[in-house]
């Protein structure tokens, strides 16, 4: 039995998703498990998910019950699962490599082209790429920028064309991840289906998370709903970072820049914390503030990151160099056998309880005492805030 690694946000779970799977086990065999490295209660783009991790998790499992979803889910921890590309890559990649039992990593992918991916990263690691790399940063150009125009003049600008495709640049940052690990599972590059990423409108059957999302918060149900597997929950209330309003603005106002500069990818270098005061100091509204700090340097996805680790409270030194701990946030009557291979294979303590943690050494307990405080802090997206402690109390979903 062939064991598939995926790593995901589902926020939400959607037919794209259940593609995905469906054809990762129509090339493996239907007696493919599928284990997924979702993350936790806040997600890259810098926002609180829409739902919580337990419920998203048990979304993707119910459907996995019918041969359309994930067998066991595993948390990224908030800080690789808010962060850029390639350290998101790099912590989901390590939790799937320190299960043991998983040998294809599965990601959707706009070109399908397993050797582009594999060649562009291959260059990303290279020392021609570093040395062209630091001649196009001099001249002030915006990272992803300079990265795509290096792969190009090396590797030509059809090849580099992927670095400019989400999917496909995640699957590229997997794959670097994989190699800077000593792993080689096999790799399916499914072809994405229908709209794309952030896509405004369905296409073909298909709709993007950001549209999904907009229609749920807006209590268009009604429309989300032809493109989930399974009904969203009519209990679920909508989160929204408009109800941290103050809190964020209150945030940003107290920050000097040598707090800034513990961030991570806080461009120290390049004076970005003095302009982030600057525009704490003068910002009404959250929206102001990423206004006031954005230049063509800096975008909005790695600003709202920066405003999101600074609430938080977390720094770059938080974020170890390898997730410390297999968090275990639900599975199936499949995923109950991958545990139980696990038990000898994994490399990783796996915790299937909270009361787990208290046993872990000092960086792991510090990580879970860290996650418990985000997730104490998205408690308060909601209209009305939920109570805090649920890190320690909440086991995983069991289908």
């Amino acid at each position: 039995m062939k064991t598939a690694g995926i790593v995901a946000e589902y926020n939400p779970f959607h037919t794209g998703h259940a593609y995905q799977i469906a054809r990762t086990r129509g090339l493996l065999g239907a007696d493919c498990a599928v284990v997924a490295v979702m993350s936790g209660n806040w997600v890259q783009r810098g926002a609180c998910a829409a739902a919580d991790k337990w419920t998203r998790a048990e979304l993707a499992l119910r459907q996995g019950a019918l041969a359309g979803g994930a067998d066991l889910v595993l948390e990224l921890p908030t800080v690789w699962a808010a962060s850029a590309a390639e350290s998101f890559a790099t912590g989901a990649v390590a939790l799937l490599r320190a299960c043991g039992v998983v040998d294809v990593l599965s990601f959707g992918s706009e070109s399908g082209d397993p050797a582009a991916l594999a060649a562009a990263a291959a260059c990303l690691d290279s020392e021609a790429y570093r040395a062209g790399l630091s001649r196009f940063l001099d001249e002030g150009m915006p990272f992803a920028a300079c990265r795509q125009a290096v792969v190009a003049a090396l590797l030509g600008s059809e090849r580099a064309k992927v670095l400019s495709r989400p999917n496909d640049n995640l699957g590229v940052e997997y794959l670097r991840a994989a190699s800077a690990l000593g792993w080689s599972p096999q790799v399916l590059a499914v072809p994405r289906q229908g709209a794309g990423h952030d896509a405004p409108r369905p296409a073909e059957g298909f709709a993007s998370a950001s549209i999904l999302r907009e229609w749920i918060a807006a209590g268009r149900r009604d429309l989300a709903d032809c493109f989930l597997p399974a009904p969203w929950p009519e209990e679920l209330e909508p989160t929204s970072l408009s109800h941290l309003e103050r809190a964020l603005l209150a945030r940003v106002r107290s920050l000097s820049q040598a707090e800034w500069a513990l961030l991570p990818d806080s461009g120290v270098e390049e004076g970005l914390p003095a302009r982030l005061v600057q525009a704490g100091s003068r910002a009404l509204s959250v929206e102001e503030f990423l206004t006031l700090a954005k230049t063509k340097r800096y975008s909005h996805a790695r600003l709202r990151r920066l405003l999101l680790w600074a609430f938080l409270g977390l720094t770059a030194a938080d974020r170890p160099a390898a997730p410390p701990y297999l968090r275990v946030l639900g599975f199936t009557p499949r995923g109950q056998e991958l545990l139980r291979a696990m038990k000898g294979a994994a490399s990783l303590p796996i915790l299937t309880k909270p009361a787990h943690a208290r046993s872990l050494d000092g960086p792991g307990r510090r990580l879970f005492q860290l996650e418990a405080r985000c997730t104490d802090l998205y408690g308060l997206c909601f209209s009305t805030p939920r109570p805090g402690g649920l890190e320690w109390t909440t086991g995983p979903v069991l289908i």
